[in-house]
């Protein structure tokens, strides 16, 4: 038997380790090989993290496989493009799969956030590969820009579909107050892109992780959802620094960059549970009801959130765009070959 106290233990214990014991550890990036080492439960990623992944050499083969799959799937350039586009998304998924026992979050075209029916139309075509690579919906999470359109194009697919969707590009509380009432499966606040702002727009440069905006903003949402009883679960994402993630810690779930995930498994400081269940019952916070145009003028009325949203779309849709440029290339360049 161990004569160590448990407050020796715990700080021989890496503040990862201690996290995992209350959060749901996710790992956020398209580069699979990096997952291994910190054995997360999911997997989350987007454009730009499949866009650098894309790039690697480890990863060509992938970017082959795809392209080909697009060739043979026929029609346009612009539709066979589409097509290696969705497989390759997928492709790095089942990767992903192989490497964790959760979920992989996939992404739908940034380009579509205003667009209800077509949002809905790429997710099930990201559906239908995954399962037919064997792949059940229930570890796929289909990400979503959180517009209006966005979340009710996750409502249809959790109602109609039985789509588990994870509602990204979040900023606001209107925004989750709307996703909450979607029925959504998860929704994804980013906390570093919150705090950029209030760097960049205010006086102040440095903030404690206490009152840092982007935790202060994940904890209220995550306190209204477990006062409200909503089912819908909160991942904090988009970190800068690790003091953000512990400072969240007791959280639904947490994605985390490799590199923080990294630091965080060197780290043998405390983490101490900060958001937890009987607290936020405790809270007081008043339910709200949000249709479109209260959603609109709420989202509106939130400077940072309007201007972070429009912020992300534009740069995970140009992300999307040189992936797409880069296929392109990459297809021109084999058909030479093979003439």
């Amino acid at each position: 038997m161990s004569s160590e106290s448990p407050d020796k233990r715990r700080k021989m214990e890496s503040a990862l380790n201690q996290l995992k014991k209350h959060t749901v550890v996710v790992a956020d990036t398209g580069d699979f090989n990096a997952i291994d080492e910190y054995k997360p439960q999911d997997a989350t990623t987007n454009p730009s993290l499949i866009l650098a992944a894309a790039k690697m050499p480890a990863y060509q083969p992938l970017l082959d496989q795809a392209i080909k799959y697009g060739i043979a799937k026929g029609g346009t350039e612009e539709e066979q493009v589409a097509h290696t586009m969705d497989k390759l998304f997928v492709s790095f998924g089942l990767e992903i799969l192989k490497k964790v026992p959760g979920r992989v979050s996939t992404e739908v075209d940034a380009r579509l956030s205003y667009d209800r029916d077509e949002m809905v139309a790429k997710a099930l075509r990201l559906i239908a590969l995954y399962e037919e690579a064997g792949i059940s919906k229930e570890r796929v999470l289909i990400k979503l820009s959180s517009t209006w359109e966005g979340i009710q194009a996750g409502k249809e697919l959790e109602e109609k579909h039985g789509v588990h969707c994870n509602m990204t590009l979040l900023f606001s509380f209107a925004q989750a107050v709307a996703c909450a009432e979607a029925n959504v499966t998860l929704i994804s606040p980013f906390v570093g892109r919150i705090l950029d702002w209030y760097k960049e727009n205010t006086d102040r440069k440095s903030y404690e992780p206490h009152d840092d905006p982007g935790v202060v903003s994940v904890t209220k949402i995550y306190n209204y959802y477990k006062k409200f009883g909503y089912s819908t679960v909160v991942m904090g994402a988009s970190f800068r620094n690790t003091g953000q993630v512990k400072a969240l810690a007791g959280c639904d779930l947490l994605t985390i960059s490799p590199g923080l995930l990294a630091e965080l498994s060197q780290d043998h400081s405390t983490v101490s549970v900060t958001l937890d269940v009987a607290k936020a019952k405790a809270c007081n916070l008043e339910k709200i009801h949000l249709d479109e145009k209260g959603f609109r003028w709420e989202h509106n009325e939130d400077r940072m959130a309007v201007e972070k949203l429009s912020d992300g779309i534009r740069k995970f849709a140009a992300d999307a765009i040189k992936l797409e440029t880069m296929i392109k290339v990459r297809r021109r360049f084999s058909a030479t070959r093979t003439v």
